[in-house]
């Protein structure tokens, strides 16, 4: 292995040369796996059994270097115009936690969500934080960049049902909820740290409400995004 392409493999833990390239970074043996069998394009895979040991640590962004390690195209279509006819789907509303990120699409993987939506603002999906963190739900779960406040006012000017969590909403445990099975149903993600932006806020047709218990002493301020999306859309598949 050669000192240039050594660079360029770590030139792809920052997001412009991944712009730039197309490529994206994969590590681990499952991971790799999940790429072979994907839809996504692999460009080259490098394994430590045949590199070695000295190489394979000096590409590897993680703390233990794994026995393999894959260059993957990025696909071609993240940028998505159109809204969905029917289908259950997130909308990320500035996620800037890779980890966050990584683990919400396991979640949608997880549950059969048809799809993910998330802002421009949204942390890059190919951040290798957020590849390690997704354990291969990247291959499987659809994801666009999108305007997320245009988004959501189309799917309601549709019929469709904008859900999003606040402090004021109803209790969701108690509401009435739909799976998307006639028309598209979007759960609404907001920033770890401000929530839902006031432009998608005001675009949300039904305000949900996660009570904590007892409901009259709540102690933690808030959920984690990620663990509110796990209790959010596993409350939405158990009533299918």
């Amino acid at each position: 292995m050669t000192s240039a392409e050594i660079k360029f493999i770590k030139s792809l833990s920052q997001k412009k040369f991944r712009d730039e390239s197309g490529l994206f970074v994969v590590e681990g043996e499952k991971l790799v796996e999940e790429a072979l069998r994907s839809s996504f394009q692999v460009e080259a895979v490098y394994r430590r059994s045949e590199i070695g040991e000295a190489a394979m640590a000096r590409i590897s962004g993680l703390s233990s270097p794994s026995p393999a390690l894959a260059l993957v195209h990025k696909p071609a279509d993240l940028s998505r115009s159109d809204v969905p006819s029917k289908g259950l789907f997130l909308a990320l509303d500035g996620i800037r936690d890779p980890g966050n990120l990584g683990t919400i699409l396991r979640i949608a993987d997880w549950f059969g969500l048809d799809g993910v939506f998330a802002s421009p603002d949204t942390v890059d999906l190919f951040n290798p934080k957020v590849v390690q963190a997704t354990m291969g739900a990247i291959f499987r779960v659809p994801f666009h960049y999108i305007p997320v406040p245009e988004f959501c006012k189309v799917v309601a000017e549709r019929g469709g049902k904008v859900y999003g969590t606040f402090l004021d909403g109803e209790n969701f445990y108690q509401k009435a909820l739909s799976n998307g099975l006639e028309a598209p149903s979007v759960i609404v993600i907001g920033n770890e740290a401000n929530g839902i932006s006031a432009p998608t806020a005001v675009t949300v047709t039904d305000r949900l409400f996660i009570p904590p218990y007892p409901s009259d002493d709540p102690g933690s301020e808030s959920l984690n995004a990620a663990i509110a999306t796990a209790i959010t859309v596993a409350e939405f598949r158990r009533r299918l």
